[in-house]
């Protein structure tokens, strides 16, 4: 049996270094001499101190591994184990090295704790605690209704506390998701991922274009993805999708929408519905992060706040958020009886050869999946999705706040 993951939120992961600590949040980018952010903000470890056990997955820049830690006098831990390919460029360095210079100004249970960096010999690494976990979106789903609701809240609250502390320091993190979060063996859940460039912030080509490929969209505020305002209030929309697939156990956010659906779904007021067995005060508090106006949303410290309240109060978490979708999409009992009413009717059988029989599954339709049903006229295909993007801003009626 997990135990209850409040219980476990406060236990601060022991470093074997203190950080300086810092009370706001420095830009590395701002170092006329990148290596002095390093330098100033992550501790050096010599690489005999470092043992490498196996390759536990790959980075933008190299392989991420496990290991151990062993310094004079401390007892050997396990880390994670960042390097940086052989042969990279100085540029490459830097852009690997400033997520540990950023990473090392912070010291909080729920943010992952950079133990240092190997600069002086080859390799080139980033050491971190050990997450046994792996990340939370992964975890999640190999875990799919293991969990109480009192846990899985815990969860977010540790995620909430850890953003309200990074958001304190003025550090707006801009790729806050489930997969983005890491877990260790207590299901204590901690930030991770401090990467993403700020070439978003700097990119004079499009919106969407950063180093690591596409601003993460579904996870996004549709100010930051129109005007690139990020801030902790569009941090704050992403922690709620991050409640999303939490509650639905790592479901991707917008199922197989295109992006540009979920851009122009937001835009005209649709929202996700409540994941399966969602309490409603959870759902509540996800559609307040969803606010359009980014001043309506809360801030971190009232989400942790709320929460707090909730697993002080079980019985809060005990009424059922009602599935709107299911009762929305009554606007039409079938299939064909839609299809029929948008003079499409023609193409019913296919629709029901290619399993899409319920209102449900309509909803989740891309231009893509009606070619692949056989809807190959571009006429057609139009007219079939603006009703569904009617259709889906139907479903977001009664959501907002």
């Amino acid at each position: 049996m997990i135990g209850k993951v409040y219980s476990i939120e406060l236990k601060l992961t022991t470093p074997l270094f203190n950080h300086l600590g810092s009370r706001t949040y420095i830009d590395p980018h701002t170092y006329e001499d990148p290596n002095q952010a390093v330098r100033e903000f992550a501790r050096e470890i010599d690489a005999s101190c470092i043992s490498i056990e196996a390759i536990i997955g790959g980075g933008e820049f190299g392989d991420v591994c496990k290991g151990k830690l062993r310094l004079a006098g401390r007892t050997e831990i396990d880390v994670a184990i960042k390097t940086l390919k052989p042969g990279s460029s100085d540029k490459c360095k830097m852009d690997f090295l400033t997520e540990a210079s950023i990473m090392g100004q912070f010291e909080h249970p729920n943010v992952i704790f950079l133990q240092g960096v190997v600069t002086k010999s080859n390799p080139v690494m980033i050491i971190t605690e050990y997450m046994e976990n792996g990340s939370l979106d992964t975890f999640l789903r190999a875990n799919d209704g293991k969990f109480q609701v009192i846990q899985l809240v815990g969860m977010l609250r540790g995620i909430a506390a850890g953003m309200q502390y990074l958001s304190e320091m003025n550090y707006v993190h801009r790729d806050l998701a489930a997969r983005n979060v890491l877990v260790n063996s207590q299901l204590v859940c901690k930030i991770a991922d401090f990467g993403l460039s700020r070439e978003i912030e700097s990119a004079t080509e499009g919106a969407y274009t950063t180093r690591g490929g596409k601003i993460p969209v579904r996870w996004t505020a549709p100010e930051a993805i129109a005007f690139r305002k990020f801030t902790s209030a569009s941090d704050v929309w992403s922690w709620g999708i991050v409640c999303w697939e939490v509650m639905s156990y790592g479901e991707r956010p917008y199922w197989n929408w295109s992006n540009q659906d979920v851009i122009k779904s937001i835009e005209k007021g649709y929202r996700l519905p409540p994941p399966m067995d969602c309490p409603e005060s959870i759902y509540t508090l996800m559609l307040d992060c969803w606010h359009k106006e980014r001043s309506n949303r809360p801030t971190f410290a009232s989400i942790v706040a709320t929460l707090d309240n909730l697993i002080r109060v079980p019985d809060s978490l005990t009424k059922i958020a009602p599935n709107r979708v299911n009762e929305e999409i009554l606007l039409f009992e079938s299939v064909e009886e839609w299809l029929e009413a948008i003079k499409m009717g023609r193409y019913g059988e296919l629709f029901r050869k290619s399993g899409v029989t319920s209102m449900d599954a309509v909803v989740r339709l891309t231009v893509h999946d009606l070619a692949a049903i056989g809807v190959t006229l571009v006429g057609h295909q139009r007219k079939i999705i603006n009703s569904i993007q009617t259709i889906r801003s139907h479903l977001s009626h009664g959501f907002l706040v």
